[in-house]
């Protein structure tokens, strides 16, 4: 064969090994803005972590984190706008404990499916909530409120950042275990439930520690206990429900990332590696200790994991309750 013939096969081997390699490697992530989709409305604290969170990202990858608020239904909103986006890495869904493990057990149907529709990526946020009530209120902790709240039937009213949501589920796991008839009161986020617990049209509410201290400091609202296992550096007068007798109360909320259902493992390795460099990052942790939120960096098999375990506790606290969400 003459050199021409060879150089030539040669050349046409080589184009032919580089575009079979670029059909099978995946491009470099992200190219272009990513979409996180959150169920809260703007200006909620989970929103605000998240954001602290797009500043990180863009610093690191020089692309924009844009978050998209899709608020209500518990969180079936956004779930149902991820499961129906492209499974390229740029549209990421906020997911919580409510749209993965309280949902499948208080709805009959639901748009998505929990397990299958969404692919864990990392776990993000974990925080604690606490029980606030309207300053007005005659007590200053759990076993004079429970006592206050007996002597008024089902005139007491509580407060939820949204119904179907460990905000909501405290209430009723308190009315069960201290035989109260609290009526539950949901909101579209936290900033209007923190609006109506602050001017009295609820009494109570179970809501992120950042979201009620400035009205605690200003007398507006008085705090009785913490859902931590520990109390909080933040707020560390306040007992925890297991110290005043409660230890069913012990819940702690958590956000998560995921992607649609159909994702590449390599892209969501890719996605892995980027968000959980981001959580890492000594500003964000800072940042987030000063809203009373801890970082949850994971790989996608250690919040699979985490998932399940969550499922399984919050299906037999619905099953012992009997509580089923209206549709």
């Amino acid at each position: 064969m003459k050199t021409s013939s060879l150089i030539s096969c040669a050349a046409l081997g080589l184009s032919l090994s580089l575009s079979a390699t670029a059909q099978t490697t995946p491009a470099a992530w992200p190219e272009r803005p990513v979409r996180i989709v959150v169920p809260f409305a703007p200006g909620n604290t989970l929103d605000t972590a998240v954001r602290v969170v797009a500043e990180e990202f863009r610093k690191n990858t020089g692309q924009p984190l844009l978050v998209e608020a899709k608020p209500g239904g518990s969180g079936i909103v956004a779930a149902q706008a991820v499961t129906q986006a492209a499974p390229d890495g740029y549209t990421l869904l906020l997911s919580n404990t409510s749209m993965l493990t309280i949902n499948p057990h208080t709805f009959s149907k639901l748009p998505y499916d929990a397990e299958k529709s969404f692919k864990p990526v990392t776990n993000f946020l974990g925080s604690a909530m606490v029980m606030a009530v309207h300053a007005s209120v005659p007590a200053n902790n759990l076993r004079e409120f429970i006592d206050w709240a007996k002597t008024q039937g089902n005139k007491v009213s509580y407060a939820s950042f949204t119904a179907g949501n460990s905000s909501h589920f405290a209430g009723v796991i308190l009315n069960q275990k201290a035989g109260l008839n609290m009526v539950h009161v949901p909101f579209n986020g936290t900033p209007p439930a923190v609006q109506n617990l602050v001017g009295g049209q609820v009494q109570a509410a179970f809501l992120p520690l950042l979201a009620v201290k400035p009205h605690l400091e200003a007398g507006r609202v008085k705090v009785l206990a913490v859902t931590s296992p520990q109390r909080s550096a933040l707020m560390p007068a306040v007992g925890t429900f297991r110290e005043q007798g409660y230890p069913d109360m012990e819940i702690y909320i958590w956000a998560a990332i995921s992607a649609p259902a159909g994702t590449p493992d390599a892209l969501v390795a890719s996605i892995n590696r980027e968000l959980v460099k981001a959580l890492r990052a000594g500003e964000v942790r800072d940042k987030w200790r000063a809203m009373d939120f801890e970082t949850l960096p994971s790989t996608p098999d250690e919040l699979a994991r985490f998932v399940a375990a969550d499922f399984k506790r919050w299906g037999e606290a619905v099953r012992i309750s009997g509580f089923k969400a209206s549709e």
